[in-house]
């Protein structure tokens, strides 16, 4: 089989030929319609990030496809579609040795997500509900966020995007923030009630226009949801300056960056800070449902890009010269 390798940090990743894995009696096989790039790979390939397997090392962790071999356990799922979960809490997961930028690879078949229906959608365009949807679906669930709630997502691109569709499909009014008016334009009509760009607004007024807004809508003026999604430095001092009375913050976004926090402001707002990593298994039908429903959008956000080229899109994404997110698709010619 094909499939991506990284062999060696900041080095391009390279097309080689596998023997095609075969599966153990408590796993499945699955056949690769697509997988997503994530900004998580590119800090394995670029960033300095240290994965936990020693090179070489096949990335890729937002998985859809088709079940095409199974161990004794599993055989009943040969021959269904499924989403392959980023991370399977089976404590000797064998996903982060067998990627997805490749034609087939074998993982726990436990906490395989069966497709029952998907919308619109390709099967490879639900791959990136694997980690881009889920993700943030898990820390919106987690937060506790209401109906009538509000919650302010910082970062409106990639995970960030989704987490705004998400909580407005849940009741929630939304207000995004971002750096890029070309992310805010984006996602305004798909859930955000509020957008704010953090370059060319200061940010006690931002904070003040927040609370205005809060207040029209009907929404408490404490409890409020915080979903860092930026993944940097700056957006991480944004959403913990946002903290106020009760307030939750969900940190989602991951920056080898440090930030200068004064953590008392936990203590004088009541408010919690909880990272969430991953989405546990059994909330994916609930979030893919979301998607074959049309309460999450996936279209304007998502494209696809054959296997092959790979290593070209990486290092796209790396240089943020895509707007959407890349899937790559085994067998897909240009």
């Amino acid at each position: 089989m094909k499939a991506l390798r990284l062999r060696s940090s900041g080095a391009p990743l390279v097309l080689e030929d596998l023997p095609e894995p075969a599966p153990a009696a408590d796993q499945v096989r699955v056949r690769v319609a697509g997988c997503g790039v994530c900004h998580t790979d590119i800090g394995f390939w670029r960033d300095g990030v240290v994965p936990r397997h020693a090179l070489p090392l096949t990335l890729g962790h937002e998985v859809s496809g088709v079940v095409d071999a199974a161990g004794e356990r599993f055989r009943h799922l040969i021959g269904r579609e499924v989403i392959v979960p980023a991370v399977i809490p089976c404590g000797e997961c064998a996903l982060c040795l067998d990627g997805g930028f490749a034609e087939w690879l074998v993982v726990p078949g436990h906490g395989i997500c069966v497709v029952d229906e998907r919308g619109p959608y390709s099967l490879a365009d639900l791959a990136v509900v694997a980690d881009a949807v889920t993700t943030p679906y898990q820390a919106v669930v987690r937060s506790g966020l209401h109906p009538g709630g509000l919650a302010i997502v910082v970062g409106a691109g990639g995970v960030g995007g989704y987490a705004v569709q998400i909580a407005a499909a849940l009741g929630a009014r939304v207000i995004a923030i971002d750096v890029d008016a070309a992310k805010l334009a984006a996602i305004a009509p798909h859930g955000a009630d509020a957008t704010f760009d953090a370059r060319a607004t200061d940010f006690k007024s931002m904070k003040k226009e927040i609370a205005a807004l809060a207040k029209s809508w009907g929404c408490p003026a404490h409890g409020w949801v915080i979903l860092e999604c930026s993944g940097s430095t700056a957006g991480q001092e944004t959403a913990f300056g946002l903290l106020g009375t009760a307030a939750t913050l969900m940190i989602v976004g991951f920056t080898l960056g440090k930030v200068e926090l004064r953590l008392s402001n936990l203590m004088a707002f009541d408010a919690t800070v909880q990272g969430t990593w991953g989405c546990r298994a059994e909330l994916y039908p609930d979030a893919l449902r979301l998607v074959a429903r049309g309460r999450i959008t996936l279209q304007p956000f998502i494209e696809r890009h054959p296997l092959a080229e790979g290593p070209q899109v990486l290092e796209q994404v790396a240089r943020h010269q895509l707007d959407r997110r890349a899937i790559l698709v085994p067998g897909a010619s240009s």
